[in-house]
């Protein structure tokens, strides 16, 4: 396909979300069935387009004076793809599969930049009415938080420390020229290619075949480290999911002690037999999806208990920039009440002495601070740990940084504070 080409087409995919409301990932998915003669590389290059339009969506609109498919794709070009204005005029010539020729408004859309003075959500590419949680959590920092989340998120890899090192790892996938992680030390990341380029499609191989490393966003790994898992411990990971916590406690705990993953999807939780098989996990036990009786059967016996919690996912937008667009107001209650039953339900589980790690990938503080706060009100048995006297325990070599909402308890991570997807972790220890 020519370039004229990928862009009608990403014109014709960002117009069908619109008019269906569905995520990005199944209109692109409709979109190649039906057109079967485009290539790996023609959807590559469709969808990275895509993406980059939804993840600037705010800031392109108000450059352009409006927000259709057209308008976004035309100013994605310029901004994200690096192009002039003037290649995106000789691009839209209006021959066979080519967009239709520029107007003069357009031509200068293309060329205004957003000023220093627009408003911080256009700046920072969230929806409008998310700006007082986003002036909570970062006061006048917002818009440059909501822009480092709005762009192109990097390859991170966790290293499966039972079956290989992060030097294993790194010659095994030199082509992809990989680089250590700075915080994680057994994190992996490789930089994604500009504009049209294909991520490397790292689980295709070998090494991910033979359970050397997982993708995992450094954040979720930094997290996992904070829990203080390690080995002979009894541990459940409450909201395993797919079980990409699960095998990183797994390896903290060097494979001994009693790992519990349980999820109240079955669904959910299908994929982490294969995973715990190909990482070489021994000491995890799977209990039954909604299998509350088991749960009961560990009241008070567990060191730790990990909340993996059902968020909006706000800190990963830049994994699915679609998400910030379609999360509403009913959308944000229904896993605040989700958050607040699964740490009531993992309470029970800690033994005397024993930690709760409460983890999300989002960054607004109703899911976060807010949560924790509540729930120790209602529980006044347990204590927040400092996150600093964590990560001194976890990565005692890596100077710790600051959070990014300046909490010296909890520990927010964030793309502009931390170079990591936007994750938040609260550690609480019971004492009574």
């Amino acid at each position: 396909m020519t370039p004229q080409a990928r862009a009608s087409a990403a014109i014709e995919v960002l117009a069908d979300i619109e008019a269906r409301k569905r995520p990005a990932s199944d209109a692109l998915k409709d979109w190649g069935l039906s057109h079967r003669f485009a290539g790996s590389g023609d959807r590559a290059a469709i969808g990275n387009l895509v993406f980059d339009c939804l993840r600037k969506r705010a800031s392109s609109a108000y450059a352009m004076g409006e927000d259709s498919p057209r308008a976004l794709v035309l100013r994605t070009l310029v901004t994200s793809w690096h192009k002039t204005p003037e290649e995106v005029s000789a691009l839209a010539d209006g021959s066979r599969h080519a967009p239709e020729p520029l107007g003069e408004a357009e031509l200068a859309g293309l060329a205004r930049e957003v000023s220093a003075d627009a408003p911080a959500a256009v700046r920072g590419d969230y929806p409008e009415r998310l700006q007082p949680l986003f002036e909570r959590a970062f006061g006048p920092r917002a818009g440059e938080e909501g822009a480092a989340l709005a762009e192109r998120a990097p390859v991170d890899l966790r290293v499966n420390t039972l079956k290989a090192t992060r030097e294993k790892v790194l010659k095994a996938l030199q082509r992809f020229s990989p680089m250590p992680t700075p915080l994680s030390p057994t994190g992996v990341r490789i930089l994604q290619a500009p504009g049209a380029g294909r991520s490397p499609h790292v689980e295709a191989e070998a090494g991910h075949g033979k359970g050397w490393y997982e993708v995992q966003d450094e954040a979720s790994q930094v997290a996992a480290l904070l829990t203080g898992a390690g080995p002979k411990a009894q541990v459940i990971d409450l909201c395993a999911g797919a079980g990409g916590k699960t095998l990183a406690l797994a390896a903290l705990m060097q494979n001994s002690g009693q790992l519990y993953a349980y999820d109240s999807d079955r669904m959910r939780l299908r994929p982490i037999f294969e995973r715990l098989k190909r990482a070489g996990v021994r000491n995890a036990q799977v209990l039954a999806a909604g299998d509350r009786n088991a749960l009961a059967g560990l009241s008070s016996k567990m060191d730790l208990v990990v909340i993996d919690a059902p968020c909006t996912g706000s800190g990963v937008w830049r994994r699915r920039p679609d998400a910030k667009w379609r999360l509403s107001p009913q959308m944000l209650e229904a896993r605040l009440k989700e958050q607040a039953e699964v740490l009531e339900e993992g309470a029970p589980l800690v033994k005397q002495g024993g930690r709760l790690a409460y983890i999300t990938c989002s960054i607004l503080p109703p899911e976060n601070r807010d949560q924790v706060e509540a729930f120790l009100a209602r529980h006044p048995e347990f204590k927040l740990i400092p996150w600093r006297q964590l990560w001194g325990e976890a990565l005692p070599e890596t100077p710790p940084p600051p959070s990014a909402d300046g909490s010296e308890d909890t520990l927010l991570l964030t793309p502009l504070s931390h170079g990591t997807d936007g994750f938040f972790v609260a550690v609480m220890e019971r004492h009574g």
